[in-house]
């Protein structure tokens, strides 16, 4: 993760002329404060700091009004306070149903933690309703999400349980394999390998999540898993944090047939911060700049439209670009949307309303 210097705090500051909301469409803040607990330094979210790139003082100021908040569960659960190595095989490794069900509810009970704590200033939402009610009334927004099903028993006992609870998006997989399909590398490959499609057991769960009411994520799966949830499926279909693999090829990014379909399901794609996921040449190189960005945007939306594209930034779970660091750098983004010609239309549909309107259009 970039860490934010004060100086660039106190820039963003005098950048925040007409901000314009964001509701955002992933990040693993939650995951952030748990390790930092882990390691026995306890993280208050309410306090202004460095080490996450969203804490609520930075994210009122610089108009971050919400979005999914994801709960994932990491292959060693038990090494939290340990440094994260991309390269360590065992960190893709799969996890246990029970252990990844008991460190998701522990994510859950942080997350309603902090909305306790803080009843007037943090909202926890189960759709679009509530969503647009806590913006009107300058709450933050949070929409539960899940990153990866490992936390899922294949009889659903769980899913039941965890849509009471308020679960309304699910990211079938992470990059790893688990009961009901599986993952992509993340890894530059101009070609991509289609890989294994859904397990019965994925295809059940799809049709479980709209039963109930639950969007199904699409981000980190396989393009052959992909193409199984495009095939039954009948939602508009969501990748919440995934870039353009045609400007970035990397295997976690859509490839143009991929953003067809989602643009032919009136579905949206939201925009990825991490530089590997940005770049041509897919480095975790935090020298990125903005434009680098509005590349993939500009060809999100020649496909997708005006309706298709959001932003799902990743917050406190990659290396974003330098410029952009935390939520400090949301006013820097969408003054380099208007300064290449983005009207403000435009510009609200990409920051928050496509992503409310998606959710009132799937019945979230």
């Amino acid at each position: 993760m970039s860490e934010t210097t004060p100086g660039e705090l106190d820039r963003a500051d005098s950048d925040r002329a007409d901000t314009i909301p964001v509701f955002d469409g992933h990040n693993d803040t939650l995951l952030k404060l748990e390790i930092a607990a882990a390691r026995g330094t306890p993280r208050d979210f309410a306090a202004e700091g460095r080490d996450l790139h969203i804490d609520l003082p930075r994210a009122r100021r610089n108009g971050f009004a919400g979005g999914f908040f994801a709960m994932y569960t990491p292959s060693r659960v038990d090494r939290l306070g340990e440094d994260y190595d991309r390269t360590d095989s065992m960190n893709f490794a799969p996890v246990a149903q029970d252990r990844a069900l008991a460190f998701t509810m522990a994510l859950f009970a942080r997350m309603r933690r902090i909305a306790k704590a803080l009843p007037d200033e943090v909202s926890i939402c189960r759709g679009a309703p509530d969503i647009r009610k806590a913006m009107e009334a300058g709450k933050l927004a949070i929409l539960p999400h899940i990153e990866g099903a490992e936390c899922i028993d294949t009889d659903f006992n769980a899913l039941e349980v965890l849509h009471a609870a308020g679960l309304r998006s699910l990211g079938l997989v992470w990059s790893r394999p688990n009961a009901f399909g599986d993952g992509v590398p993340m890894k530059l490959l101009r070609e991509p390998d289609p890989g294994n499609g859904l397990t019965d057991a994925g295809k059940a769960l799809v049709r479980a999540c709209e039963e109930l009411g639950i969007m199904v994520d699409l981000s980190h799966l396989t393009e052959a898993g992909f193409w199984d949830v495009a095939g039954q499926s009948t939602r508009p279909l969501v990748a919440t944090h995934s870039n353009a693999h045609a400007v970035s090829p990397n295997t976690r990014n859509l490839t143009d047939n991929q953003l067809s379909a989602i643009a032919e399901s009136g579905g949206v794609v939201g925009l990825n911060f991490c530089c590997a996921f940005l770049r041509e040449d897919c480095r975790d190189d935090s020298d990125t700049p903005i434009t680098t960005m509005l590349r993939h945007i500009d060809h999100l939306l020649s496909i997708l439209g005006e309706e298709g594209v959001a932003l799902g930034s990743d917050y406190d779970g990659c290396l974003t670009p330098a410029e952009i660091g935390g939520v400090e750098g949301l006013p820097r983004l969408t003054a380099a949307m208007r300064q290449a010609g983005y009207g403000e239309e435009l510009i609200a549909k990409i920051c928050h309303r496509n992503w409310v309107d998606l959710l009132a259009r799937v019945g979230v």
